[in-house]
């Protein structure tokens, strides 16, 4: 029925030909006498002269060569200035008038002079068909089914303007149909300008009783239920699945190795439904090659080669597949000896071991760059070294303190190309150049910048300032292009008496393979019962979303792109007692209600298909899987004592599709590890005391956890003095780097 909406505006239109013209007069309405419609110019020397020029008057005013000279429909005469004589030319172009004209060549035209223009632009002979048929060619819809629309289509309209008394006096009343349709024209007529054209006609389809959904996205698909107008009780229910084609990344794109070393070549997807993997070495499929030496592993997303051999050189694509589509991407392994310094094997090692997948670590004593398979310091960035080819350093010595010492509260990787770092006692941020490794400018900021969220939408950065330490000036500010090589600097958002002027905290969705660009943000304004949206793109607001009625004062959120669905973590109330999550619909803005009895704070794993909840009062940790239709699991509950402080998420090592998480604790000196798929928990010891929180004022996270991305192994969490790096993959401590005091702020760099 899409593709006949224009034959449903012309044939509404029909209908209704007679009556736009009319006029309400002493008797009703009644059509306008016809009268021509002539356009003069003001000045006559300018009709002679436009008449001269088309041949219709000599230079002495006497009668041209093109006055008696009749060329026929779609063509007019023109004086060749050569010869002086009237020829006979296709017209140009014709006046815009619209009445359509269907042609025996089977077209549609806008009017009769546009079909014999085209008849004389291509020496066809092209007549007038008079068949009504003729203007529903390859329509699926007939003429006597648009009829009966345009009957129920005047049916519906009467019964929402007419008394109910005279509903059906339209069908035997012609001055009342003439009313009623043109109320009906008028209420199209959205512009006034006495026309109804398509984009008028598409935003009234809504009233139609139908449900339109253009640019459908994750976020629309769930269950609709449609309700009859007074009778509740009757309904139906709609299920809208939304399938979205893979997206796939390999890691490595390329890599040398040794002959008798090992090789991994992994694969990631992402696709509604889940996409199945398949592997080809060389363009041939790699299962008939499988052996003790090359194994899948992790449901296929992962080819391991163990004792490499000269001849597993080649490109090994990995093809991602589901009901929408396909996708693939090419990891190339290059197997040469060492000697061989081969264009591919000094690329490897500039790419894979150089300024690639490091932690950067900020802390009291600067910025640490730390590899973590061998757990090296790949450099040292001091609080007294000069930023690149400026004066100013690292971390200028604070009035009234006696030592030089960095404080940071916040940083964000930026495309890896920087990374922007909050000072809260010098009012600014600190961007460092991933490339060189190097501090290379300043941002000045409002006072107290203590939070920073890098938007990869629209490449902004946005940054949280208190005002003073006690949060009395709270602002919003923005950096656009922070990825952009320019030196770079901050605007502010709207101004006082928007909302941002008030802002306790904000939360931006992040974005995923499939879900690449996030469009609004929320703010949370210190003891106010709402959410405020903004849009991302124009930095202004949007509107509140109260949560008035269920007396929730949000703290925290989580967002799923699978339904579209925020989790909201709701302050307990005056008396301490815990109120559940709620969920709001991210379409409609509308609050679904309570997640049953579950509280806490919520985080959401990459793929959306994981809700993990964090009570520290009960010391509850709740797993609720997402399902690819939106639909929320009843919870499955971890008891644990360990007062989690912040949680990371990493891809499944076993399972394609699958996630795990790993948790630090804010009091205690163990980690906790879950296998989301299944629930299982493990414990990892002995990683000393944290940052006691009043040390850390400026978030809940007084030991955050932060992994090392899509395919990263190794995690890192920081305690008091020491940094611990775990291996994700065989869920054990790693490594410990000591020495690093107030080291709270961690960053991942690298593909890995």
């Amino acid at each position: 029925m899409r593709d006949s909406r224009r034959w449903w505006a012309a044939v509404l239109l029909l209908g209704s030909a007679l009556i736009v013209q009319a006029r309400p007069g002493k008797e009703g309405f009644t059509p306008l006498a016809y009268r021509p419609l002539v356009r003069f110019r003001h000045k006559q020397d300018g009709i002679t002269e436009s008449l001269r020029m088309k041949g219709f008057f000599s230079q002495n005013g006497f009668s041209g060569p093109c006055e008696h000279k009749y060329c026929g429909l779609g063509k007019h005469c023109v004086v060749d200035r050569e010869t002086g004589e009237g020829e006979c030319h296709c017209l140009e172009r014709c006046k815009p008038h619209y009445k359509l004209v269907c042609g025996s060549d089977g077209k549609l035209y806008q009017n009769h002079c546009e079909l014999h223009r085209a008849s004389c632009m291509y020496h066809q002979r092209i007549t007038i068909m008079h068949s009504e048929e003729c203007f529903y060619k390859d329509d699926n819809c007939r003429l006597g089914d648009y009829k009966k629309l345009k009957t129920k289509m005047m049916d519906l309209h009467a019964q929402r303007y007419l008394n109910p008394r005279n509903h059906g006096s339209h069908e035997k009343d012609m001055a009342t149909k003439k009313h009623l349709v043109d109320m009906m024209f008028k209420r199209f007529d959205a512009d006034v300008n006495g026309r109804v054209d398509s984009s008028e006609l598409s935003q009234d389809f809504g009233d139609d009783g139908s449900l339109y959904i253009t640019k459908v996205t994750t976020t629309h698909m769930g269950n609709y239920t449609c309700h009859a107008d007074g009778y509740e009780q009757l309904f139906q229910m709609h299920t809208l699945q939304v399938n979205v084609p893979p997206v796939i990344r390999v890691y490595p794109e390329s890599q040398a190795r040794e002959p008798g070393v090992t090789a991994s070549l992994r694969c990631y997807a992402e696709g509604i439904p889940d996409p199945q993997l398949s592997w080809l070495k060389n363009g041939m499929d790699i299962t008939t090659k499988l052996s003790k030496q090359l194994t899948l592993q992790a449901n296929g997303s992962e080819v391991h080669i163990s004792n490499v051999h000269f001849e597993d050189t080649g490109a090994y694509t990995c093809i991602a597949r589901n009901e929408a589509g396909v996708d693939e991407d090419i990891s190339s392994l290059f197997v040469e000896d060492s000697a061989r310094k081969t264009l591919a094997n000094i690329l490897w090692r500039e790419e894979g071991l150089g300024v690639g997948n490091m932690f950067y670590v900020f802390y009291e004593d600067g910025i640490k760059v730390i590899q973590p398979v061998a757990c090296e310091i790949q450099r040292h960035i001091k609080p007294s070294e000069k930023l690149l080819g400026l004066q100013e350093e690292v971390c200028p010595q604070v009035e009234g303190e006696k030592d030089l010492k960095c404080l940071w509260t916040s940083a964000v990787n930026v495309k890896d190309k920087f990374i922007y770092a909050t000072q809260p006692l010098l009012n600014r941020l600190l961007i460092v150049d991933i490339q060189s490794q190097k501090a290379v400018q300043t941002v000045s900021t409002d006072q107290v910048p203590v939070k920073l969220h890098y938007d990869k939408s629209h490449d902004q950065v946005w940054i949280l300032s208190w005002g003073d330490l006690e949060k009395n000036f709270p602002t919003l500010q923005v950096i656009s292009k922070a990825s952009g090589s320019t030196s770079h600097h901050t605007i502010h958002t709207q101004p006082v008496g928007h909302g941002f002027d008030r802002v306790e905290d904000f939360f931006i969705p992040p974005i995923s393979l499939t879900i690449n660009h996030i469009r609004f943000g929320i703010i949370l304004h210190k003891n106010e019962p709402a959410l405020h949206k903004i849009d991302l793109e124009t930095t202004s607001y949007m509107k509140n979303i109260s949560l008035k009625e269920y007396d929730c004062i949000p703290q925290s959120l989580a967002y799923t792109h699978l339904g579209g669905y925020y989790f909201v973590n709701c302050r307990p109330d005056s008396t301490g007692a815990v109120r559940p999550q709620l969920i709001i619909d991210s379409v409609t803005d509308n609050v679904i209600g309570p997640n049953g009895d579950v509280s806490g704070t919520p985080y959401v794993s990459p793929n959306g298909h994981y809700l993990v909840s964090v009570d520290d009062r009960d010391g509850l940790m709740r797993l609720q899987p997402v399902s690819m239709q939106g639909e929320i699991g009843q919870p499955f509950d971890i008891h644990t004592n360990l007062h989690l402080s912040d949680l990371a998420f990493m891809p499944s090592f076993i399972d394609a599709n699958k996630y795990n998480v790993f948790g630090s604790s804010g009091r205690q000196t163990d980690a906790l590890f879950v296998e989301l798929s299944t629930g299982n928990v493990k414990m990892i010891k002995s990683l000393k005391q944290p940052t006691p929180p009043a040390q850390w004022p400026w978030n809940r996270q007084n030991r955050v956890m932060t992994g090392s991305g899509l395919f990263g192994q190794y995690l890192m969490t920081p305690s008091q003095s020491s940094l611990f790096i775990l291996d994700g993959r065989l869920d054990k401590l790693n490594c410990e780097i000591t020495d690093v005091l107030l080291g709270n702020t961690v960053v991942w760099v690298g593909e890995a």
